[in-house]
């Protein structure tokens, strides 16, 4: 059943405020960023806006009509009452409270012109979030997610948008030329994936979301030692065999579990933004060397990248 009660929408924000943290410690230690670069993006993360669960004011629904005639006068009632919605929004303000998605809509979302994160209550649910869980689990789970849409903010699109929403380019040249020499890192790694025989992973059109998959599992991690270093006995202990560490890489996994056909594995090959699910794990725990160090994997196993051709952005 479909439950978000208030408890869990504090442990959420918790888990939020956590990953800030996190990603400003990363911003500060980065050692291909130059300090003013740093300034402008610890300016830009201090003000990212966070939606968590439910919007404070809903939409009112009272001038729609909807009853129990023929499906398509619904349909088309429903079309002109948002057209309209929209259509009055001209010549006023913007509204920063407005969501870009409804609370059961099990998704997430980073929005460039308001320079905010959005977490709808329907993907603050398992297998991404367990309000009565262990902080591993879900530091694998939502803390990926949450850190991911983060990242977006700081990716090869969103880095071009500034605190206050704004289309300018706050990078000075030399951050800037280091930070593209990555990202092509990061593009040439996944250009290398084949799915299926002859068909590859396209780097470019993933770059973006590639980005945000490797910064956001390190920085729930990151924020994942911090809270374990408050809880020394969690991190002592095993749940079912596994460590807080390999729980909190299980759990990151299991968020991606699918089954999918070839013909739309190929379809979305060349038309997704996003990795194929196996490569939204396998790429960026491949350049963990805390993933390696988890389950003690050999340096010539295939989920483990050679240090010298792993990638570190964020």
């Amino acid at each position: 059943a479909f439950d978000f009660p208030p408890q869990a929408k504090a442990r959420a924000l918790e888990l939020v405020n956590n990953l800030k943290e996190a990603l400003s410690d990363r911003i500060k230690t980065l050692e291909w960023m130059d300090e003013p670069t740093k300034q402008e993006a610890l300016k830009k993360l201090a003000a990212m806006r966070v939606k968590i669960g439910y919007p404070d004011k809903w939409l009112d629904y009272s001038m729609l009509q909807i009853d129990r005639g023929p499906y398509v006068s619904n349909a088309i009632r429903a079309g002109k009452f948002e057209t309209t919605r929209e259509l009055n929004k001209i010549g006023k303000p913007v509204d920063p409270t407005e969501w870009g998605m409804t609370p059961p809509t099990v998704n997430a979302y980073y929005n460039p012109n308001m320079n905010e994160i959005v977490f709808p209550a329907g993907i603050l649910q398992p297998p991404f979030f367990y309000a009565n869980a262990d902080d591993a689990i879900n530091y694998g789970g939502i803390g990926a997610v949450i850190g991911h849409e983060m990242t977006h903010g700081f990716d090869d699109q969103g880095r071009q948008f500034d605190a206050a929403g704004n289309l300018r380019d706050w990078w000075t040249p030399e951050s800037a030329a280091k930070f593209k020499e990555r990202s092509q890192a990061i593009v040439k790694q996944y250009n290398e994936y084949e799915p299926l025989p002859g068909l590859h992973v396209n780097g470019d059109l993933t770059q973006g979301e590639n980005i945000a998959d490797l910064g956001g599992v390190k920085l729930a991690y990151a924020a994942l030692q911090k809270a374990l270093e408050k809880n020394p006995q969690a991190r002592a202990g095993k749940i079912d065999g596994f460590t807080p560490d390999q729980r909190f890489f299980l759990s990151f996994a299991t968020i991606w579990k699918s089954k999918q056909r070839d013909e739309d594995l190929k379809l979305r090959l060349n038309t997704d933004p996003h990795s194929p699910a196996h490569y939204r794990v396998d790429g960026p725990l491949s350049n963990l060397p805390e993933f390696q160090k988890a389950f003690n994997l050999p340096d010539n196993s295939p989920m483990v990248h050679p240090p010298a051709k792993r990638v570190n952005i964020w």
